[in-house]
């Protein structure tokens, strides 16, 4: 059986989410970003305890397809962004089209029906977290960002970075602070 949770965007979310299945006496086959894999159903009773404790913790259980889909979305481009698991400098409609066996089209006018905006702007709003991640860590220069991330220039990256957070790369590198946002915010 499986489980999609919605906000499950990390390591440390696989793992409390792990955690509380355990405590719960169930013991999941997997734990992925945004999946749980069971052995069995779970009865309702317990599917509703889950859902609770889950909520909880900020996440939620997704049990319509359409809301699957979004979030199998979401994980694939957090995957791609932030954990390298594939090829960042792969085509985003055709990574998307053949990891979720939907043509692009119907991935694309869903997204946007059901969040509000487009699967792009997502993606963007990823990469300048992770950009701002990396900007922060000071380990790279923006050349060698902008490389990281597919972009096709440093001017490209910074004209983005200013357009989406009002601040040029630099200067959020002087300011640092809270500027960066939890990636279930994004």
């Amino acid at each position: 059986m499986k489980l999609y949770i919605k906000n499950m965007v990390c390591d440390r979310c696989k793992m409390v989410v792990n955690s509380e299945l355990e405590k719960m006496g169930i013991h999941p086959v997997s734990v992925e970003l945004g999946e749980v894999v069971l052995e069995s159903e779970l009865d309702q009773e317990q599917k509703q305890t889950l859902s609770d404790t889950l909520q909880s913790l900020g996440f939620s259980l997704i049990d319509d397809k359409k809301s699957r889909l979004i979030e199998q979305i979401k994980t694939l481009i957090v995957e791609l962004v932030h954990h390298q698991k594939y090829d960042i400098k792969t085509n985003l409609s055709e990574f998307l089209s053949t990891h979720l066996n939907h043509d692009y089209n119907y991935i694309s006018n869903l997204y946007s029906e059901i969040e509000g905006t487009t699967i792009e702007k997502y993606f963007i709003a990823q990469k300048i977290e992770k950009v701002k991640e990396l900007l922060v860590y000071d380990e790279l220069s923006l050349s060698e960002i902008a490389d990281a991330l597919n972009y096709s220039s440093v001017a490209y990256l910074s004209n983005q970075f200013k357009r989406v957070t009002g601040l040029t790369p630099s200067h959020f590198k002087n300011i640092k602070g809270d500027k960066r946002k939890p990636l279930d915010k994004v």
